[in-house]
């Protein structure tokens, strides 16, 4: 569990004038989680994937929906994602899980001016760094009008299929971009996913929300020192660091 760093003050801080806040200047490599992270969480788009996933260990498991969604969440707590759950426990195919739990209604997700802006102007190279898969990104991105924003998404394709936060994963796209570690920054919703970014050397960056998700998947401890900064506001944290 994730115990609060009491940083209230220094939240505050990080959203005051551009460019007075915390110090990036050191950061060429900038990573960054999709879901719930480049949107905002509370907009319906990964409660549609939640329902799907339920939907499809239903059908697959042939079980009643109740029991299929709390299998979907002891699948998810005891190996980072559903799918590696299912690949590992009952042989699942990976893409067909993935193109049934990402086909999804993305109307209502709507460009994002000032988040691109402040995306735009971090100096170096982005990236996205997801469980989830390329296509997927590929449509939120497009959505959103972020695609030509990013060098790559890694996602669990180029983890092969072991999710954030088993460090294999970190390993992986590391070598994939040829990430200079102490050189890079790291931004997810969920606090465990930045435990093993941190270990290689990465800032790290949580951005809080009331999401129910971060809670359901595997149990690990994160302290102080794995978390460097704290926001609910990714478009003003960016807009406030120092580059």
């Amino acid at each position: 569990m994730f115990r609060p760093m009491g940083s209230a003050v220094q939240a505050e801080k990080d959203r005051q004038t551009p460019g007075s806040g915390p110090d990036f200047r050191h950061v060429t490599e900038w990573i960054f989680d999709l879901d719930n992270t480049l949107y905002r969480a509370d907009n319906g788009i990964f409660a549609q994937i939640e329902a799907r996933m339920t939907d499809y260990v239903m059908a697959f498991l042939k079980l009643p929906r109740e029991d299929a969604y709390a299998r979907q969440k002891d699948l998810y707590r005891r190996h980072g994602t559903t799918l590696n759950g299912l690949m590992r426990e009952h042989g699942a195919a990976p893409d067909e899980y993935l193109h049934y739990v990402h086909d999804i209604d993305l109307s209502d997700l709507d460009p994002d001016a000032l988040l691109t802006a402040a995306l735009e102007k971090l100096p170096g190279r982005r990236f996205v760094f997801t469980n989830g898969c390329r296509d997927h990104a590929a449509r939120i991105l497009d959505r959103l009008g972020m695609a030509h924003l990013f060098a790559d998404v890694w996602d669990i394709r180029t983890m092969g299929f072991a999710p954030k936060p088993e460090a294999p994963a970190y390993e992986s796209v590391v070598a994939a971009g040829g990430v200079a570690c102490q050189n890079a920054a790291m931004f997810d919703d969920i606090a465990r996913n930045l435990v093993p970014a941190r270990k290689l050397g990465m800032t790290t960056v949580w951005l809080k929300s009331d999401s129910p998700w971060g809670k359901h998947g595997p149990l690990m401890d994160v302290s102080t020192g794995d978390i460097d900064h704290e926001t609910d506001n990714l478009t003003q944290f960016l807009q406030s660091i120092r580059i």
